[in-house]
């Protein structure tokens, strides 16, 4: 082992031979001597040693008070105090120079070797410490989530540098301060504060995660969404004396899933796309052919009439499934109400045949008197899609598919299995299939995210995922159960609730007639003229406009009252929303009904009506969904 090196400070040249002589006998080496603070600075800078032996009293010049701070802030060199001066004035001064020890004269040569021994000691681990929390700064400066640690009080100690860039608070400012200052979180629906995990860690000292739906607050007022944990600190006797909190941003995760869920749309589109056109083709084909009997003069009045009707039914049949499209094509925002899944079953028939094909028998078997849920139905008609789907590919051969409701009871031995249930009434909601069935390994997978027993490009692994989280969404319950070459099924609980389904409006009874003067302005010149009759016999005055430049013309020449706009969202030249704004300039009172069959995403068009303050009626509509929508707005208080 190579023996430490010695730099001797003192201004007695006796004096300092005779430390020389001890260290040398002691078994250490002497790097060299100094007689005065400024040299014993530069030679300790020069010759690096090991330790320095330093009187404090060096005459004139820098002490050794001020040489040893010197060298502690230049090369770190540990320093050890060699003085015959005991008093509390000089024992205060050294202190500041953070020696590593002190010892007084006359000495011992054991005593001085024990204060040098510790000295060297205590500089190692000293140098262990900072290269570790070196080592530590960098690690944790170098993931990619945020880190803050806190004292037992919760107080910051510690944030890396992403840290500091979600929460908009350098280190130095953050220090010391209440982690809540810092860490500001609320929950991104109701904007109340948000129970913070390392709180949670400090007072019950056990980790804790994050609520869903979470938003972090910068300093500079900037949000996003987060994820996070907290774990506490414990010290060497298990006593928590701090906490560390790992966060992360969400925000392209969320952009990511929002992409995928789109992506697992437009695949069960894909799958669907023979079975539509198969049905629209069968609606073309009954609304031509019986036009064409019609135009020929030919029918009876009976046949007259009940080809009419027949026209009426396509047109509503493609009316519905124009909206199943658009449901599972577009994002869509979630609507949730009192719904039936009887109803929604119903509705869902011919899509699922289409789906399944002919060799799959479609059995559905729905309760009668089933209870009210509270969901989306755009949301449950996919998970529905989803299953119908993973079904079907569990039965390449064939096979039976199985829809079934019942009101159902959840009791204790529901909740002991299953901690997150609630007992309570639910409507449940199963899928069961004929076919190959799924062994335990991979059952107990069925609903994570990207778990898929599809081959490559065949599947995205997000159909059950997306159907637990529907469920879970809707504070209901999802479970599996298969064996292997039996068949699958999934049943789905929702909570039951008190209030009616809603009914839709629009029924076809026209409502009840008026008198009042209607602005009408739309582009395509049949659903104008088809607008126009409508309320023209219920008894408006309608002027028409094919464009909102048209309108403006036709506003400024007309000087008496106009009591409602109706107005296309989209037209060439001049948008709707901003035709409809101009338009109520020239005519205070006038009240605004904004109509749009884009094929966009409809919460987009009914959000541009909200800007207008107007009300919207989405295409297509029939002659009882026009006159109620213009009854209700005239009579509107």
């Amino acid at each position: 082992m190579t023996p430490a090196t010695v730099l001797v400070v003192e201004d007695e040249i006796i004096i300092a031979k005779g430390i020389e002589r001890q260290i040398k006998k002691l078994g250490y080496v002497v790097a060299g001597t100094a007689a005065t603070g400024e040299e014993a600075v530069r030679k300790a800078a020069e010759l690096r040693p090991d330790i320095i032996l330093m009187d404090i009293n060096l005459g004139d010049g820098m002490d050794g008070v001020a040489a040893a701070t010197a060298v502690r802030r230049e090369s770190g060199t540990p320093v050890v105090f060699l003085t015959a001066h005991s008093d509390d004035d000089t024992l205060q001064r050294a202190k500041l120079a953070e020696p590593h020890g002190y010892v007084l004269k006359p000495y011992e040569d054991k005593d001085l070797q024990t204060t040098i021994e510790i000295a060297l000691y205590k500089h190692q681990m000293e140098c262990r410490l900072r290269e570790n929390e070196q080592w530590l700064a960098a690690t944790l400066g170098s993931i990619g989530d945020g880190v803050i640690a806190t004292d037992a009080r919760g107080r910051v100690r510690f944030l890396n540098a992403l840290a500091e860039q979600l929460t908009g608070w350098t280190q130095a400012d953050a220090l010391d301060r209440d982690l809540r200052d810092v860490f500001h979180i609320v929950h991104e629906k109701t904007r109340r504060p948000a129970t913070n995990p390392a709180v949670v860690a400090l007072e019950k000292g056990e980790s804790a995660t994050l609520d869903p739906d979470t938003i972090l607050i910068g300093k500079d007022g900037n949000e996003r969404p987060i994820d996070d944990n907290a774990a506490p600190i414990r010290d060497v006797a298990g006593r928590v004396s701090g906490a560390v909190l790992v966060f992360r941003d969400v925000t392209e995760r969320r952009h990511l899933e929002d992409h995928l869920r789109q992506a697992l749309k437009m695949e069960a589109i894909g799958r669907l796309a023979g079975g539509i056109a198969h049905d629209f083709n069968n609606i073309t084909t009954v609304v031509t052919g019986f036009c064409e009997l019609l135009l020929t003069g030919d029918l009876s009045p009976h046949d007259h009439v009940d080809a009419i009707r027949r026209i009426h039914e396509a047109g509503t049949r493609a009316a519905a499934l124009t909206r199943q499209i658009m449901a599972f094509s577009h994002k869509q925002l979630l609507v949730q109400c009192a719904l039936n899944l009887n109803t929604v079953v119903r509705d869902m028939g011919s899509m699922v045949e289409r789906l399944i094909g002919a060799d799959v028998a479609f059995v559905a078997d729905l309760a009668p008197g089933l209870g009210p849920v509270n969901a989306d139905p755009t949301q449950i008609s996919q998970v529905i899609l989803n299953l119908t789907a993973n079904a079907r590919d569990a039965m390449p051969t064939g096979g039976r598919l199985t829809v079934a409701t019942a009101n159902v009871e959840l009791g204790d031995e529901t909740v002991r299995s299953h901690p997150d249930v609630r007992p309570g009434r639910y409507a449940l909601l199963s899928v069961s299939d004929t076919g190959t069935g799924m062994p335990e390994d991979v059952l107990v997978h069925m609903f994570e995210p990207f778990f898929t027993t599809k081959g490559v490009g065949r599947g995205t692994g997000l159909g059950l995922a997306t159907v637990y989280g529907i469920i879970k969404q809707s504070q209901g319950h999802a479970e599996v159960t298969s064996r292997v070459g039996t068949g699958t099924t999934v049943r789905l609980y929702l909570p039951l609730i008190d209030e009616p389904p809603a009914v839709a409006d629009g029924d076809g009874v026209r409502a009840e007639k008026g008198h009042e003067t209607i602005l009408l302005v739309e582009d395509d010149a049949t659903v104008r003229r088809v607008a126009a009759v409508i309320l023209r016999e219920s008894g408006y005055t309608v002027f028409e406009a094919s464009s909102g430049l048209d309108a403006i013309a036709l506003v400024e020449r007309y000087p008496d009252p106009i009591h409602l706009l109706v107005i296309d969202l989209v037209m060439p030249h001049l948008p709707g929303r901003e035709a409809a704004e101009r338009l109520t300039r020239l005519k205070p009172g006038m009240r605004v009904l904004m109509i749009s069959g884009c094929s966009g995403e409809m919460p987009v068009q009914q959000q541009e009506a909200q800007k207008a303050a107007a009300d919207f009626l989405p295409k297509p509509f029939g002659l009882g969904d026009l006159t109620a929508k213009v009854r209700e707005i005239l009579d509107r208080a």
